[in-house]
Parts: C-alpha cells; sequence; structure tokens
C-alpha cells in the first residue's frame, strides 16, 4: 500500500494573511485576472537571478527562508510569505479561530538556557514568525520566534539570565 501524499496544489501566504494558489510542477505561466501571461525565472553572470515578464527583467533575491518562510526582494521591494498545504491552511484557520478568541499571548521558553539577547521592545508591532529572544541551550543559539501577529506588551526576558522551560518570555496582544 503507497502512503505517499501527493500534493498538486500549494499556498504563498502573505504576513497580511493575503493567499496565492499555485499548482506543482510549476507552469511557466502566471494568471492574473482573466489573462495568462509567460513567466521565466533565469539567472546570469551579469544580471544576477531575475523573472523576465513582459520582455523585462525584474531582479529577485531570497534575502532568508527558514523551514517554509520566506523573504524576497522583487524589484528592490520586500515580500515576505509562507508556502503552506491545503492541509496546513486549513489548520491554521482551525487556530486562527481558537487564538481569536484570546487577546494576549504568552511566549514561554521550550527549554532551559541562558537568554543571549532580547529583539524586542515594549510597544513594538511583530509580525508571526519574527525573531523574539535568542535562547542558548546546549552550547545552540535558538531563535524564539512570535506565533502570532500583535503588539509586544511585556518582556519579561532579560539578557544575560538563565530561564528554565515555560519560563513567560514576552507577553502579546494579538490583532
Amino acid at each position: 500500500m503507497n502512503n505517499k501524499l501527493h500534493i498538486n496544489k500549494l499556498f504563498a501566504l502573505s504576513s497580511e494573511k493575503r493567499k496565492f494558489s499555485f499548482t506543482i510542477p510549476l507552469k511557466n505561466k502566471i494568471r492574473i485576472g482573466k489573462r495568462d501571461y509567460t513567466v521565466q525565472l533565469r539567472s546570469d553572470d551579469k544580471f544576477g537571478t531575475y523573472i523576465l515578464w513582459k520582455n523585462r527583467k525584474y531582479p529577485v533575491e531570497v534575502v532568508r527562508s527558514r523551514q517554509n518562510k520566506y523573504e524576497i526582494l522583487f524589484n528592490d521591494i520586500s515580500y515576505t510569505f509562507t508556502i503552506e498545504t491545503p492541509f496546513s491552511l486549513q489548520r491554521m484557520k482551525v487556530l486562527d479561530s481558537v487564538r481569536g478568541k484570546s487577546v494576549s499571548e504568552s511566549v514561554k521558553a521550550p527549554m532551559p538556557g541562558k537568554l543571549l539577547d532580547v529583539l524586542v521592545r515594549e510597544g513594538s508591532t511583530i509580525l508571526r514568525g519574527e525573531p523574539l529572544v535568542i535562547l542558548e541551550a546546549m552550547k545552540m543559539q535558538n531563535e524564539i520566534q512570535s506565533p502570532v501577529n500583535g503588539t509586544i506588551v511585556k518582556v519579561h526576558a532579560k539578557p544575560n539570565t538563565n530561564v528554565m522551560k515555560d519560563d513567560v518570555l514576552v507577553e502579546i496582544k494579538t490583532e
């Protein structure tokens, strides 16, 4: 019995929760409205990586990628998005409906360790997936990320202090 999961459609989800679907394998065509356009991803020594669309070159660079989250520069404009499967998208909807009932989220230490750096301040806005603190555990530096979009209400974490598992690091008011 073959239990392999066959996914032919994925979703790009922007940081503003805008959803864009695409099929796999990727084709060199995109649809905007009711019109199809030919798009090609190319790379050369002179221009680097670029997208060719309507005979114009648009530079593109992957600035950061981590798990399924990407930050790219496209034509010198920064875009952040995640790639989701239909299952993970449905899971996010369920979690958001449950999370929507809460007005604040406490980010706790996932393990004991030493806080090396606190990357946020009270009152600042944060997007889901952005780093909050750097926690050193077993000689490894771990970036603890925000699970939600929101505003930092309280920062309990202090640099160069030790924390135990489940100590509250940051409180975030969800949006």
